[in-house]
């Protein structure tokens, strides 16, 4: 499995209080941004967390938040950022049928550059001031990364905004290429240490 890609709700591994947050980023890849929206964990080094610590360790060094919420909180969570996608299969049927379509790139200028989907717009922040200044709220956007993991927060910013009709292309243009262009190379990010 590639990390970063939703699994269906029926194939994912029940958390427990054992479960470590490694674990949990890689079968629900909003959990990070859904725990410190909440309890305000892991999202600055003052409350980072490590891959190997379970949940009731993080729990514990927190207020000793209830195990149970904590989980019940990362499986809403999930459920919300169902919502907020599109998959590569209907991506490709709106392109063909929504003229008003948006398709903005949340990778880097460098990415973005070397490879994107037909009819996408680099996602700087000019573009962006433009979208909030002039766009009718409704207008259909699709926006995606490399593969699907950070766009959600990008989606997420646009529906706070007010634009209702945003969603995030799920496993990004890795999935799209795989799945619906194969003519679109496909690439890994080498992370320096």
């Amino acid at each position: 499995m590639s990390y970063g890609l939703p699994m269906p709700a029926t194939e994912l591994p029940p958390l427990t209080p054992e479960t470590t947050l490694g674990e949990v980023l890689r079968y629900y890849p909003g959990a990070q941004r859904a725990l410190f929206a909440r309890y305000h964990i892991g999202g600055c080094s003052s409350c980072a967390f490590s891959p190997t610590e379970t949940l009731a360790q993080v729990c514990s060094r927190n207020e000793n938040i209830p195990v149970a919420e904590m989980i019940q909180h990362i499986h809403d969570s999930h459920s919300q950022d169902d919502q907020l996608q599109i998959s590569p299969r209907e991506f490709a049927e709106l392109m063909k049928t929504e003229p008003k379509l948006q398709i903005l790139d949340a990778r880097t200028r460098e990415e973005h550059e070397a490879v994107k989907i037909p009819g996408a717009q680099f996602m700087d922040q000019t573009l962006v001031q433009h979208a909030f200044s002039n766009w009718d709220k409704t207008t259909p956007i699709v926006l995606y990364d490399h593969t699907g993991s950070r766009a959600l927060d990008a989606v997420a910013y646009y529906i706070g905004h007010g634009f209702t009709q945003a969603r995030c292309l799920t496993g990004g243009i890795d999935a799209y290429s795989q799945q619906i262009d194969p003519t679109l190379p496909r690439y890994h990010i080498e992370i320096e240490a």
